[in-house]
């Protein structure tokens, strides 16, 4: 395990739940990961104020005071990277980002998505599986690359579907499962075991099936 934490910054734009399970999942003085910043497009998003009822540093870059993506990519780039980063992490940070700015943070980039990866990629997954039929759902932390919602897959938690289920149903379940992997894949890779190969995610120098780490209820 490395001596010195894992230095973190969290990219949101809404609420922060995910943030807050982090923040939840780091306390205690042996807990492998610091989170050293939190920073947002939006300077009404929630998330802000939890990180500052805990302490950590904010910031916030509006993406409308920019001249296209790249031009606020860069801008976050040079924010981020000033806080010396480790890992820096996709808490419900509702940009597309630029492929530039996914080269710069390879390997030390990851997102949680509400979906089980492939299938679902983008915008609202629940109401898609329902529509489908399907009789699981759930979500996936994976490494980000220039592809969208497409890096290699590091854990995902299966959410069995009910048949009352509703959009927002099962929404909250899956939430709920989101708040426990995310914390969990950020700590392998604080305590090094999880890292991203040529081949796609190792985890304790082993590759990770497609699907990643599944957990199922």
């Amino acid at each position: 395990m490395p001596s010195s934490p894992c230095n973190v910054v969290v990219l949101l734009s809404g609420s922060g739940s995910n943030l807050q399970a982090l923040i939840d999942s780091c306390r205690g003085e042996t807990s492998p990961v610091r989170i050293a910043a939190v920073i947002s497009n939006r300077a009404d998003a929630y998330g802000l104020q939890r990180a500052a009822a805990a302490g950590i540093a904010t910031a916030v870059l509006d993406h409308t005071a920019f001249d296209g993506r790249e031009a606020f990519d860069d801008a976050l780039m040079a924010r981020i990277d000033g806080f010396a980063p480790d890992l820096v992490v996709l808490a419900g940070f509702m940009r597309i980002l630029s492929g530039g700015f996914a080269r710069h943070y390879q390997g030390r980039l990851l997102n949680i998505h509400p979906s089980l990866l492939p299938k679902y990629k983008g915008l609202h997954t629940h109401r898609r599986a329902l529509e489908a039929g399907d009789t699981e759902h759930g979500c996936s932390v994976h490494f980000v690359t220039e592809e969208l919602d497409g890096g290699p897959l590091v854990v995902q938690a299966v959410v069995p579907v009910a048949p009352a289920d509703t959009a927002e149903s099962l929404a909250q379940r899956v939430h709920h499962q989101e708040h426990q992997i995310y914390p969990l894949a950020v700590h392998w890779f604080a305590e090094g075991r999880l890292r991203l190969g040529e081949q796609g995610a190792l985890l304790d120098g082993q590759p990770l099936p497609a699907s990643g780490h599944l957990i199922r209820p």
